[in-house]
């Protein structure tokens, strides 16, 4: 596990940020919620290098292991389920076996993370 940002020193990060929210939230599911969707996160994440967090969901959430945070886990509250998918997100990119850092670019919502296979020995 190594996530990091590259500009604060390249530490590794190992807290979730908004952790009291994301807890309540991440209560509202059922643990087989939570890890369909922890699976289907990662399925994705093992198919690429680049990934940005507002594109992966898609804007339709119906019929997808993602639905159950719009349903439930955030009462079908558009903002924190965006967030707490991101989150979501954050806490598999944080536990991946391979070294991967984050940044936010210009006009794109979300963060998108990045691989950096010169840190896996750090994993």
């Amino acid at each position: 596990m190594y996530l990091f940002k590259p500009e604060l020193d390249g530490s590794n990060i190992e807290r979730i940020p908004h952790r009291a929210e994301y807890e309540i939230w991440k209560s509202r599911l059922t643990t087989e919620e939570f890890q369909a969707i922890v699976d289907e996160l990662n399925s994705r994440v093992s198919e690429g290098e680049v990934h940005t967090s507002s594109w992966m969901p898609g804007r339709d959430w119906s019929g997808t292991v993602f639905q159950s945070i719009y349903d439930r886990a955030c009462e079908q509250h558009e903002e924190s389920s965006a967030k707490c998918f991101g989150l979501i997100l954050w806490e598999v990119m944080m536990n991946r076996d391979e070294a991967w850092s984050f940044g936010r670019y210009e006009k794109v919502e979300g963060k998108t993370y990045f691989r950096v296979p010169a840190y896996d020995h750090l994993c």
